[in-house]
């Protein structure tokens, strides 16, 4: 039996369709962190889901904190605005599962309801099914990742559905977020400045939008390198900040 646990804010957009496509799985952990839309609503409709109230302290932490609530030892972790394929869905559940291995697949971004194939959207893979009596994730607060120590990889066939950004304000919410977060995350560890940050920037679009082909998508991969571009900039330009208070480099 299989665990679904996801993070849980002000998902309203997109939870419906996403427990829609969980039915089949037993049991669904929500740890929600302070949601004020109707995603609790949404979520007590579904028998299968369990709701807890924890307050945030990282990515990494909560997916774990998931784990040790969840009945089952095999842990599949889903976002709120991953939808998972019909045959993904299929194929973990008729797949025997091996302790030893941990499951990656692939993610299809999408972004004004259209399927991102550059900008570094494309292709993606994450390792998000395995069990919890052989490994959990980091304790990052941000970018967080399932540890391989003593564990091997398999790839499935199939993919899931990320609706991740749907309207403008949603780069800027992840991206006050994300941005606070790496700082916090890597205060007094890494050096940085103005100029860093200023690089990184710039660098970032580049990359995004010549190297990664963004240009092909037109507007939306405009926008998504731009997007790219303001994170990194304003990633190591709060850690420049965050140093200086704390008086390090």
């Amino acid at each position: 039996m299989i665990s679904v646990v996801m993070l849980c804010k002000n998902s309203s957009d997109t939870l419906k369709v996403v427990l829609d496509e969980l039915l089949d799985f037993d049991e669904v952990i929500l740890i929600d962190t302070g949601s004020t839309d109707s995603s609790l609503d949404i979520a007590k409709n579904y028998k299968n889901v369990k709701i807890f109230s924890k307050t945030f302290d990282g990515f990494g932490n909560l997916r774990n904190l998931g784990a040790k609530l969840s009945k089952n030892d095999w842990i599949l972790a889903l976002d709120t605005d991953e939808v998972i394929s019909k045959d993904l869905k299929n194929e973990i559940l008729k797949k025997p599962l091996n302790p030893n291995n941990i499951y990656s697949f692939s993610f299809h971004n999408f972004y004004n309801n259209r399927l991102i194939k550059c900008c570094g959207w494309h292709n993606e893979k994450h390792l998000r099914l395995y069990n919890k009596n052989k490994t959990g994730f980091s304790k990052n607060l941000v970018h967080e990742k399932l540890l391989e120590k003593d564990v091997k990889i398999e790839y499935l066939k199939s993919y899931v559905s990320h609706y991740s950004y749907r309207k403008t304000d949603d780069f800027l919410q992840k991206m006050i977020k994300y941005t606070t977060l790496f700082a916090e995350q890597n205060k007094n560890k890494k050096k940085s400045s103005l100029s860093k940050a200023i690089f990184h920037g710039l660098f970032a679009f580049f990359k995004s939008y010549i190297l990664k082909k963004g240009f092909l998508a037109k507007k939306e991969g405009f926008i998504i390198s731009i997007y790219n571009a303001n994170v990194a900039f304003y990633k190591y330009l709060k850690l420049s900040e965050i140093n200086k208070k704390n008086k390090c480099f």
